[in-house]
């Protein structure tokens, strides 16, 4: 557990676990809420990993009070991982006060995909709007909010970094606490704000275009990985044929597909489902693009023609190719998800949910074939609308919002900050341990740069605090 030590002088952790807030206790450690106004009794001083310098606050109600108190916070939500530039802010009580998205739909189209440099110059041109965007439908200031919550984590480096900055600053000016979020829990976390009866454990698929996960929720903080891509990510994968197809990618590969698959016949071209002599719920879509870069090649297909250009039987073979593709790689997902749903009852029998977020969630075809999946387990599918699968600020506020009722937090940074600075950022970082069963020896020899997952620093946490 060396790696755990790590000193993150002037850095975002959201692991520098307090200890848990009990709602019992008469005194809670808080900077701001709207209900009262509160000043630290003594100033903050730097922390280092598992260690905090909050002060304990007086609460002017007691409740019940805490109740009350959670349902006023009021958190601004940042997110910058990829591609969309997002901001929310959201009440404890789970309200929307408001939510901000500005795409990179453009960019994408340009350059086929993600370009980080592109992308980072993209996020730095319209953060300070889209922030201020977020604030002004809120009718709030910065100055009202309780805390701020941003992603550190996974995602591009560089993008990551342009959300860290603001929510930093924003956080220094105003003295208020920051919430460093992991990407993918904020993901199957905002079914808890769509659906206030999801109680842990659930099961979540978390389905975009860098990600494929399977896990079991235990609680806040606490997964088990079940299954991931060993390669390429549904996402990619729509994305990738959706190019060599010629569609439009400012609406994204997703989208695109799935509009033209209605049109084509799901039967008609012949691909292998990936992994099937591979009994483990893991994913892999790197064959599958290539049967799919090879069919349209086959059929001659030119990508530079765009598919509204094309000829009526060019418009119809892409849509074969389109429809066929969509059936098997979600027919990929429905065998994965189907045997991680009977470990998950081994393992945790109370099970009732699964949840399916992130982008690719959006997708009806999707969420219909999965319906058909948990209707056979006797589970219930929970899926947020399709503003809040794909990446989005409102997600990040309210996993702000929930591990902050626990003291999950940090302190204000400092005003001025050190040149040499060094920003929390974890571009590659699990959510949860691998289940043994489901461990991939491919996968897991790629642990370069891999920062220990979230769950491994909740544990360790605690085990300190104990």
């Amino acid at each position: 557990m060396a790696s755990l030590g790590l000193t993150l002088s002037c850095t975002i952790s959201r692991l520098n676990l307090m200890s848990e807030l009990s709602h019992n206790l008469p005194t809670i450690r808080v900077f701001k809420a709207l209900s009262s106004r509160l000043t630290p009794q003594k100033p903050l001083h730097h922390h280092r990993l598992f260690k905090s310098s909050f002060s304990t606050l007086n609460c002017s109600k007691t409740l019940g009070s805490n109740l009350v108190f959670y349902d006023n916070l009021v958190v601004l939500g940042i997110e910058t991982s990829c591609d969309d530039t997002a901001a929310a802010v959201v009440r404890g009580d789970g309200e929307i006060l408001s939510q901000v998205v500005s795409s990179q739909a453009d960019l994408l189209a340009r350059y086929g995909g993600v370009a980080p440099k592109m992308a980072e110059e993209a996020h730095s041109q319209v953060i300070d709007q889209v922030v201020q965007d977020a604030l002004d439908k809120a009718n709030l200031a910065e100055a009202d909010l309780s805390a701020v919550a941003v992603t550190i984590g996974p995602g591009l480096s560089l993008c990551l970094r342009v959300g860290v900055q603001k929510a930093r600053k924003i956080a220094a000016t105003y003295q208020l606490p920051i919430v460093g979020v992991h990407h993918m829990e904020a993901h199957a976390l905002v079914a808890r704000l769509c659906d206030r009866d999801l109680q842990f454990p659930f099961m979540a698929l978390l389905i975009s275009g860098g990600h494929n996960l399977l896990v079991l929720a235990r609680d806040l903080g606490h997964y088990l990985q079940l299954g991931t891509t060993i390669d390429d990510a549904i996402g990619e994968a729509y994305d990738k044929s959706a190019k060599w197809l010629g569609l439009d990618l400012r609406r994204s590969g997703g989208p695109a597909i799935e509009e033209l698959a209605r049109q084509g016949d799901a039967q008609s071209v012949t691909f292998s489902v990936p992994m099937k002599q591979h009994k483990d719920c893991n994913f892999s879509y790197a064959g599958l693009k290539t049967q799919v870069k090879l069919a349209i090649e086959s059929k001659n297909i030119d990508a530079g023609i765009p598919f509204s250009s094309a000829s009526i039987e060019d418009q119809r073979l892409r849509a074969d190719i389109a429809a066929s593709f969509q059936r098997v790689a979600v027919l990929h997902l429905e065998e994965r998800c189907e045997r991680a749903i009977q470990w998950a009852l081994e393992i945790e029998p109370s099970i009732k949910h699964l949840v399916v977020s992130g982008g690719v969630a959006s997708n009806q075809y999707v969420r219909a074939r999965l319906h058909e999946v948990v209707a056979r387990n006797s589970l219930q599918l929970v899926c947020p609308p399709p503003s809040l699968c794909t990446d989005n600020g409102v997600m990040i506020a309210w996993t702000g919002i929930e591990n902050f009722r626990l003291g999950r937090f940090d302190p204000p940074p400092p005003a001025i900050e050190p040149e040499d600075c060094q920003l929390d950022l974890r571009p590659r970082w699990p959510l949860g341990e691998e289940y043994e069963r489901g461990r991939s020896i491919a996968r897991s020899m790629r642990t370069a740069r891999i920062h220990p997952s979230l769950t491994a620093l909740t544990q360790a946490s605690q085990c300190q605090k104990s």
